[in-house]
């Protein structure tokens, strides 16, 4: 790695790590994302199943967002089957599984990735072993995979939102943790935990063991960019505070020394999207004590367009990658001149 320059984590998974990376890359720092090994939705859901791999998605989307060749080879790796057989598949997710199979080892199938998409910086799974993502909600319900955690439901009677809160996440398996991320964590110098679905994409990684307590001794500044939008069955109607309640009941308390947060409201029509799915934006309710708080707007203009060919429902706003890497950018700064 070069000299002089910070080297900065991004936890979590999908298209939060995606979005960071993307704006943070344009900085001279050292990236690396350390990535959630737990979808099970989806192409990822598909070809974990069927081949018996890892899930590549939220890699790809990493080694896509990190990419420095021409736009034609990454839109390549992102690109989505409309038909046939491979209907919703993306081309990087078979081309990885199709890596990891012939290798034998992700890890190496990540590497070839890399030189092919010349990326700058490192792309981590948190672990190399297979495990389901699980939940017990206070109801006493054990909800078992990420898809499932992911599923609307609803009552037919009432046609009201019928999934009670989640009261612990777990995973069914004992894992590892990827020496990798650990050697990544120790040497970062700013952790960014997500932008990402506080219960899919970065609560995962902080299951794994091992990772927690790394973070906890590392000297870096550990930063948490709350989600502009809650998620259903997730933080269903939860404020600001209740994701970082939730999130340091795993991460653990007085852990985090900024927190982000979007103060910008999406649009009328935007907003009738989420409320069809029980979903609003994250109010900040929190008050700067225990950490620095930075309230900002972070919300990319452009809505997203769903993919039809795609079996998963996706946010259709997202955090700006330029003005969310500005503000970490800043927020390192402020840090480093106290």
């Amino acid at each position: 790695m070069a000299k002089n320059k910070k080297n900065i984590v991004v936890i979590g998974g999908g298209t939060g790590s995606f979005v960071a990376l993307t704006g943070l890359k344009k900085y001279p720092v050292n990236l690396t994302a350390i990535v959630a090994m737990t979808d099970s939705g989806g192409s990822s859901g598909r070809l974990r199943d069927e081949l018996g791999v890892l899930p590549p998605g939220d890699l790809r989307q990493c080694l896509v967002a990190l990419s420095t060749s021409p736009q034609t080879l990454r839109t390549l790796f992102n690109y989505r089957f409309q038909e046939g057989d491979l209907k919703g598949h993306t081309l990087g997710n078979i081309f990885l599984s199709g890596l990891e199979k012939t290798t034998g080892d992700i890890g190496k199938a990540i590497k070839v990735v890399e030189k092919i998409l010349r990326i700058q910086g490192k792309v981590v799974p948190v672990t190399l072993h297979k495990a389901e993502l699980c939940v017990e909600l206070v109801d006493g319900e054990i909800i078992e995979g990420e898809k499932h955690i992911d599923a609307v439901e609803r009552e037919s009677t009432t046609n009201k939102f019928a999934r009670a809160k989640i009261k612990r996440a777990f995973l069914n398996e004992k894992v590892e943790a990827n020496p990798d991320a650990l050697s990544a964590i120790e040497k970062a110098d700013l952790i960014l935990i997500g932008p990402g679905d506080l219960y899919t994409s970065i609560i995962p990684n902080l299951l794994v063991p091992g990772i927690v307590s790394q973070i906890k001794t590392s000297k870096a500044k550990k930063i948490y960019a709350i989600n502009i939008m809650t998620k259903y069955g997730q933080t269903t109607d939860y404020e600001a505070s209740d994701h970082v309640k939730d999130l340091e009941l795993y991460l653990g308390k007085g852990i985090l020394d900024a927190v982000l947060i979007n103060n910008r409201k999406p649009s009328k029509k935007t907003l009738e999207w989420y409320e069809q799915y029980g979903e609003k934006p994250v109010e900040n309710d929190l008050e700067e004590g225990k950490y620095k708080l930075y309230s900002t707007d972070l919300l990319k203009d452009v809505i997203i367009t769903e993919d039809e060919s795609d079996a998963l429902r996706r946010s259709i706003i997202r955090h700006n990658p330029e003005k969310l890497a500005k503000q970490v950018m800043e927020v390192l700064e402020n840090f480093d001149k106290n």
